[in-house]
């Protein structure tokens, strides 16, 4: 195969040329194979596999186990695809410490390439000290699912000055707090 896997440098590399690259979800190793096997380049394992792959009406119940047993064979079955595992409810809204221990789980047990979080420019001192400690962050604001029933449900973030403004803030935010990336949810 002549698929190269994309590295965090990469990122920033495929902005400056303009490239565009692609993302999907994926919960197993059947279908992390076959997206291994084509041309898309990052592979998400989202907390929506509550939804998904285990009946959930919400993502708020996903656990870090659920989600370090689901990463675990996307990784496997995924060799030359960058694997985005990401940091479910509860296992980083605590403290930064908090946060360092769960990501350091998922990095160790499951080989992915970095973690993702959820939250704006709060998140910024927790994002800040997971980098830190050497592990690659990618943020995602907006509509955060985690944080869905804070705003009233899944309602589209950013259509008001004041919510762009916000979504500005937290993208402006996090980046200075060292995520590579954001996924910006409306």
């Amino acid at each position: 195969m002549s698929k190269q896997k994309m590295t965090v440098p990469d990122f920033k590399k495929y902005k400056e040329e303009g490239r565009k690259f692609a993302y999907v979800t994926a919960y197993d190793y059947t279908t992390a194979s076959i997206v291994n096997e084509s041309d898309v380049e990052v592979i998400l394992v989202g907390d929506s596999l509550g939804m998904v792959m285990l009946g959930y009406d919400t993502t708020v119940g996903v656990t870090l186990d659920d989600m370090i047993h689901h990463i675990r064979p996307v990784v496997k079955g995924a060799p030359n695809t960058f694997v985005v595992g990401d940091m479910p409810f509860g296992s980083y809204q605590e403290s930064p410490e908090q946060a360092i221990r769960s990501a350091c789980r998922i990095m160790m047990e499951t080989n992915c390439d970095c973690i993702k979080l959820e939250g704006g420019a709060a998140m910024a001192p927790t994002i800040k000290r997971i980098v830190e400690v050497g592990i690659p962050v990618m943020g995602h604001i907006g509509l955060t699912p985690q944080s869905a029933s804070s705003f009233g449900g899944f309602k589209m973030q950013g259509g008001t000055p004041e919510a762009a403004a916000k979504l500005i803030a937290d993208a402006k935010g996090i980046e200075e707090a060292g995520v590579f990336s954001i996924v910006i949810e409306r």
